[in-house]
């Protein structure tokens, strides 16, 4: 009877006598018997035992897993062949195509003149507070740190178009931010930040598309912008001047809202009462010449009459106001004898 094959051919005596050795405070096995031992192990089909491991190494590597928040680019070869969506997928054998997970729907940020616990959005170890120090269109200097929330929006441009797709946003970003202070005043730069980092938004937007860098801003913050430190408090009496100023031109305008319509409806007034008064002087003028021409339409009829009707007229109204009347016969020969008239009124 033929004695069965053994799987693995081991000396168990001399284990045994090991095992015991060890139990009893001997010197455990040296690492090159150990050795020794499994190459007298025997496998039986070596050769299709290394190619059954190389196949289930290889379907591995063509079965892959896209999250819900990434897409992957995939390279045959090192040339973009597509784009798979989330989900189980497959692909070539590693070697052959390789592939790469963008995350598109993550946001990222970049910080500019200042750091919150991380490295900020400047590279290498330039000064961080330098980037924020920009020149206004009034010839001032401004502190402007802002963030920048970005996405990738094209996987493919984001990969292959640009080498380093984060210096670009970085030194684009920093160029819009100057372009879009630099056209505003320092009062401007420090009152307005959301109109500014809107406009720079549109700027860096437009530059990242013409330089297809696979980039979608999401928005721009601005933080709190101000002056350098050193020329704070003169900045600060600037503003009080400029805020006396206004304060002045305030009050005046408010004396000339008063004093302008007043003077304006006392000029409409006169030129009405003017209005009034030309009017009624017309209107007596014509009512004169009226009667006038009536009169003298009477008169012309019957002139003896009508003349002697206007000197009786005129008399009654004249006579009423002479005060002492002296009546006279037109045969008097002298006005000696009336001389002491008045005496004797007196008298009496």
């Amino acid at each position: 009877m033929k004695t069965p094959t053994r799987w693995m051919s081991w000396d168990w005596d001399k284990l045994k006598e090991q095992q015991d050795k060890k139990s009893t405070g001997g010197v455990p096995p040296q690492f090159d018997e150990i050795i020794q031992q499994f190459r007298k192990i025997k496998l039986p089909g070596g050769p299709l035992l290394i190619l059954l491991l190389l196949v289930i190494f290889l379907g591995s590597t063509m079965v892959y897993t896209i999250g819900v928040d990434e897409v992957g680019v995939v390279q045959r070869f090192g040339k973009y062949v597509r784009t798979t969506q989330p989900g189980l997928n497959f692909k070539m054998p590693a070697g052959i195509e390789k592939v790469t997970k963008v995350k598109v729907r993550r946001v990222y940020k970049e910080e500019f003149g200042f750091q919150t616990g991380r490295t900020g959005g400047k590279f290498g170890s330039e000064d961080i507070t330098s980037v924020s120090l920009m020149l206004t269109g009034d010839l001032n200097v401004a502190v402007v740190p802002w963030i920048v929330q970005y996405r990738v929006k094209d996987p493919y441009n984001f990969l292959f178009k640009v080498q380093d797709v984060r210096r670009l946003l970085v030194d684009m970003s920093e160029a819009a931010m100057r372009l879009v202070v630099g056209d505003r005043s320092i009062n401007e730069v420090i009152s307005k930040r959301e109109e500014i980092a809107v406009e720079a938004r549109t700027v860096l937007q437009a530059e990242l598309d013409r330089a297809e860098s696979g980039i979608g801003i999401v928005t721009i913050e601005m933080k709190k912008t101000n002056v350098p430190g050193p020329v704070q408090p003169s900045f600060n009496e600037v503003n009080q001047a400029i805020q006396e100023k206004e304060k002045m031109i305030y009050q005046a305008r408010e004396d000339y809202n008063k004093a302008i319509p007043a003077a304006r409806g006392e000029a409409e007034r006169t030129i009405r009462a003017a209005e009034g008064f030309q009017l009624d002087r017309i209107n007596r003028a014509e009512g004169d010449a009226a009667r006038f021409q009536s009169l003298y339409k009477e008169y012309a009829k019957a002139q003896d009459i009508t003349r002697r009707r206007l000197y009786l007229e005129m008399i009654r109204e004249v006579y009423p106001n002479i005060g002492e009347k002296y009546i006279i016969d037109k045969d008097q020969q002298g006005i000696l004898p009336l001389l002491n008239l008045r005496d004797q009124d007196g008298a009496k």
